[in-house]
């Protein structure tokens, strides 16, 4: 069957001769209305992220200063311990000696051993 020519959707001259009656002066105060609420939102989105923004730079700042302590006391630490291996070395070379010396061994032998 063919398909009959024009569209199912065309509007009727009647229709058409009708003019709908639009109060512009309205539809334009609830556009501005609308406009000014989304500018007070902008606004207030944007105090909160420039508060946000200065609280990140500070908890940015307060995170950078623990680093470097954590940084120091890890030297600390680490000149604390070399120190006291340095002692320990110290203490075990000191009781070898005595134990030499107590032995018969002369200071002499003592220093060609170390050698």
């Amino acid at each position: 069957m063919p398909r009959p020519k024009g569209s199912k959707n065309k509007k009727t001259r009647a229709t058409e001769s009708i003019a709908v009656a639009t109060d512009y002066a309205a539809l334009i105060a609830e556009k501005q209305s609308d406009r000014e609420a989304l500018e007070a939102e902008i606004a207030a989105v944007t105090d909160t992220l420039s508060a946000l923004k200065a609280d990140l730079k500070e908890k940015n700042a307060s995170l950078k200063r623990i680093d470097k302590e954590i940084v120091k006391m890890n030297e600390k630490k680490a000149k604390e311990e070399a120190a006291a291996l340095e002692a320990a070395k110290k203490a075990e070379l000191e009781t070898v000696l005595n134990q030499l010396m107590a032995g018969g061994m002369s200071a002499a032998d003592i220093l060609e051993k170390l050698k």
